[in-house]
């Protein structure tokens, strides 16, 4: 390939290569996302169509990238996690961030009508990304946790926080101080005894968050002899994630990677 003079500029461009077999994670998170629930009038304290919309968005990400074997996702943020031996752009940073920054934004604005048919989309979201590495499966599931428990907690302190205002009519002045020092179970209590709502019963998927993760199912073969084949299936789980069991009903996901 011919060279111009200009060429030399190149050099000054970083190295941003992730080091090699660790797991790759990364975090996009909405921009301003407080205003844009309140530009689109966004129920208080979950709006599901968008949180089934982040899911979509989340799962044409999986589907362009194979290396992702779980994704999480949680109120304005989702995490996708690489597999360690991915190569994926030369395990370039800046490529795999800003890949999946834009693809996640331009699939929210894309699919927004089919969660959304009777509200336009006033301006488009934006959402910023970040990649961090991970060595062992402990230290993951560790981050994984760390997200889920985020999602308790805040769901937890919103679902009280809005009740308080919308249902007992308090200011949200009013409903921040009386909430100001309290713990979990000084929460439900405000929930069960004042308006009778049981924490428990609220929808997991607000309560954990959502975990895609993909898999080999068996499905009948399409060519009438009879039997089955395997097929790679895409499933969205409202689950926990803390403990052992989803890990050892999907142990394809780290098994091989144990060392790593």
């Amino acid at each position: 390939m011919a060279q111009s003079k200009f060429e030399y500029t190149r050099k000054f461009e970083t190295e941003d290569k992730l080091l090699p077999n660790s797991w790759i994670v990364v975090r996009i998170d909405g921009k301003g996302f407080h205003k844009f629930s309140d530009a689109h009038s966004f129920s208080k304290p979950n709006e599901k169509p968008a949180l089934d919309l982040m899911n979509k968005c989340a799962s044409c990400v999986m589907n362009e990238f194979n290396e992702i074997i779980l994704s999480y996702g949680q109120s304005d943020e989702y995490s996708f996690v690489f597999r360690p031996d991915t190569g994926v752009y030369s395990r370039r940073s800046s490529k795999i961030v800003s890949n999946i920054s834009s693809l996640f934004a331009s699939s929210y604005v894309f699919y927004w009508k089919d969660f959304f048919p009777e509200k336009d989309l006033i301006y488009p979201p934006a959402f910023d990304g970040r990649a961090v590495l991970y060595p062992t499966v402990k230290n993951l599931r560790d981050y994984l946790s760390w997200r889920q428990a985020d999602c308790h907690i805040n769901n937890m302190y919103n679902t009280v926080f809005w009740t308080l205002v919308l249902k007992g009519g308090m200011t949200p002045n009013a409903a921040q101080e009386r909430l100001k020092g309290t713990l979990a179970g000084d929460k439900n209590e405000i929930l069960f005894s004042e308006f009778g709502i049981n924490y428990n019963n609220e929808p997991l998927q607000y309560r954990k968050g959502t975990t895609i993760i993909k898999k080999k199912v068996e499905i009948p073969s399409e060519n009438g002899a009879g039997g089955t084949k395997q097929r790679t299936k895409t499933f969205l789980l409202d689950c926990d994630i803390i403990g052992d069991e989803f890990w050892n009903e999907n142990p394809h996901l780290v098994d091989s990677f144990k060392a790593s």
